[in-house]
């Protein structure tokens, strides 16, 4: 068989495999977060086993301390989250309106001294702009609910997901030899160095970007929280889960934190600076702490690639689709490197080697 031959039959593979994920989209909720779970936990694995855990058993107790811990903290945060969101929703208006009949003046009388007039109908679209807001957000719950988070993915994702992710971290480094035991033989060498690459660069983005989004989304809720900030604490977990972003997460935490801030505060300055400087902090300590020393250089993914990923995923396959998009995204970006290096490297880039000179 010819590489090019190879090459189709791999190709054919890789289109059935999407095409299925595609139509068992709505079933594999369960599945793909087993199998996020499971690549998430498997170094704190390997660690247990090389201290003489037999696999089965440190499987079965970092699964059980990592379930109970995320039980805990549903436990303890889902109500006071489920709070402030509604509570946020509900005075989003009021936020809105403060906003207009605040800094809206202001703005007539600087465009009126250069000319510019604002209409009326300008403050009418502004004045409607709440229920716009509130209404977009009740139908992003109402897709996320009805598309990706429906009661039968919810009780699969309770049942199913544990029992994945067991299998799959127990027997990771067997499955792992047998793909490779797949991988065509002349190939193989190169195929690996790939896969290295494609996983150096996940597990930098989630392990590593994942870690810091969760230190980051704990010190801004924790922080605003503590300066009597009201919705504080689902403030900070946004700005946190976003902080795989460049400077995104700090920013729109910064905004959506200063319009609670403001109306709360004025004109205490001092307390509107403190809620500034907790974000301050947090990019401090992410650009001179966390980002060195979790990441390094690992990452290798631009955060425009990542949210193209992400939207891509959710538009082709919903939620799961959310799911795969880093790990798409990596070795996306790994195998673009590849092929340019490649092409580089090569006489369609280069051009034809130059005719020998006769010497005569």
């Amino acid at each position: 068989m010819t590489t090019r031959e190879q090459l189709r039959y791999w190709g054919v593979g890789l289109l059935a495999a999407g095409v299925a994920v595609w139509l068992l989209s709505g079933v594999m909720l369960p599945f793909v977060a087993g199998m996020a779970v499971a690549y998430f936990l498997d170094p704190v694995t390997d660690r247990l086993e090389a201290w003489r855990f037999s696999r089965t058993a440190a499987t079965a107790l970092v699964l059980l301390l990592f379930f109970l811990a995320v039980v805990l903290l549903l436990l303890l945060i889902v109500p006071v989250l489920q709070s402030q969101v509604v509570g946020f929703v509900g005075r989003l208006p009021s936020y809105i309106a403060l906003a207009r009949d605040t800094f809206l003046p202001g703005l007539s009388e600087v465009l009126d001294r250069v000319g510019i007039d604002l209409k009326a109908d300008l403050r009418d679209a502004l004045a409607g702009v709440a229920a716009d807001i509130v209404g977009v957000v009740g139908r992003i719950a109402q897709q996320a609910w009805s598309g990706g988070l429906a009661f039968f993915n919810i009780v699969s994702l309770i049942v199913i997901t544990p029992i994945v992710a067991f299998y799959l971290l127990r027997d990771f480094d067997r499955i792992v030899a047998r793909i490779d035991s797949w991988l065509p033989r002349q190939h193989a060498g190169e195929i690996r160095k790939i896969g290295g690459q494609i996983d150096e660069v996940m597990a930098g983005f989630v392990r590593g970007q994942g870690t810091v989004c969760l230190i980051l989304g704990t010190f801004y809720a924790v922080a605003l929280s503590l300066a009597g900030l009201e919705f504080g604490l689902i403030i900070g977990i946004i700005s946190g889960l976003l902080s795989f972003i460049p400077f995104v997460g700090a920013v729109l935490g910064l905004v959506l934190s200063l319009v609670p801030a403001i109306t709360q505060f004025w004109p205490d300055f001092v307390q509107i600076g403190i809620i500034v400087g907790i974000f301050a902090a947090g990019q401090f300590l992410e650009g001179n702490f966390l980002t060195p020393r979790l990441l390094g250089g690992r990452i290798g993914l631009h955060p425009v690639w990542v949210m193209f990923a992400l939207l891509a995923g959710g538009a082709l396959f919903g939620f799961v689709g959310v799911l795969l998009a880093v790990p798409v995204a990596a070795a996306g970006g790994v195998l673009v490197r590849y092929f340019l290096d490649r092409y580089l490297a090569s006489r369609l880039y280069l051009g034809p080697e130059p005719a020998p000179r006769d010497d005569d």
